[in-house]
């Protein structure tokens, strides 16, 4: 299964997005094998963001909906446009990745072979999103995306923009999409974990291309956690964090329907 949808509540307007967590691959191309192609897995797989997710929905006062990817990244990365821009190409991370997190070749150029997997994998993933996200403007007149990610304490090589602030939690804003109210919000919920930082190491967050820029009732945040705050590095198992930063998260989720101060509440049947 390239990807799936975890129903939510009816009257919730959140979409929890997981493009990252999973390990699972499927014939693609890929050159490496044995512990190279673990180590790449290690290095960039948000390892049990999925969990943080399924967590946080549990404990949500209203229950989000959630889109997880149940493929590896090193198939296809969900969150990477084909007209992805020029220095991610130049990386060889758009979305069908020729290298890796150090610059390693991973698979052969075929212009052939990629078009498709994003046939097979991107473009159907991207259609869902795009539908869930339509549906939660219908069902609510809003929707709020909040991409769950984490990120490794050391810089990786890959990281083309990874010489600023690593905190423990970094918000990945969008000057169109992300109110201030819900930057308040998961700054608030956050903050008891350790700092919280905006766009570094990483900005942006996902908005669907249908929607980007267009849709004012689309809201999102990118989340992304350092991983030494719920997890062995690099590929380990979860450690007594991930508990703390679910409910974290599930704050930031019941806040979406009453934020600080009443700002910017959005209002939902159900």
């Amino acid at each position: 299964m390239t990807f799936e949808i975890l129903p939510g509540d009816p009257g919730s307007p959140v979409i929890l997005h997981v493009p990252h967590a999973s390990r699972a691959l499927v014939e693609s191309g890929l050159l490496l094998g044995g512990d190279a192609l673990t180590e790449e897995l290690d290095h960039l797989t948000d390892a049990h963001t999925d969990l943080i997710a399924e967590r946080a929905a549990g404990a949500a006062a209203r229950r989000p909906w959630i889109l997880v990817n149940r493929l590896s990244r090193l198939v296809v990365d969900p969150e990477r446009f084909p007209d992805e821009t020029e220095e991610m190409l130049r990386a060889g991370m758009g979305p069908v990745y020729t290298h890796g997190y150090a610059g390693r070749r991973l698979r052969a150029a075929d212009p052939g072979r990629d078009a498709l997997l994003l046939k097979e994998h991107f473009f159907p993933y991207a259609a869902a999103m795009t539908t869930l996200v339509g549906e939660r403007l219908t069902g609510t007149g809003q929707a709020v995306i909040i991409d769950v990610h984490s990120y490794p304490t050391l810089r990786l090589p890959y990281e083309l923009h990874g010489d600023g602030p690593r905190p423990a939690v970094c918000l990945g804003t969008d000057p169109a999409h992300t109110p201030d109210w819900l930057v308040t919000a998961a700054r608030s919920a956050f903050t008891r974990i350790g700092d919280v930082g905006l766009d570094s190491p990483f900005a942006g967050c996902y908005v669907p291309l249908e929607h980007w820029r267009r849709t004012t009732a689309v809201s999102a945040l990118m989340v992304e956690i350092r991983r030494d705050q719920y997890m062995r590095e690099p590929g380990g198992q979860p450690t007594a964090g991930l508990g703390a930063l679910a409910r974290a998260l599930a704050d930031v989720i019941n806040a979406v329907l009453t934020p600080p101060n009443g700002v910017g509440a959005l209002r939902v049947g159900g």
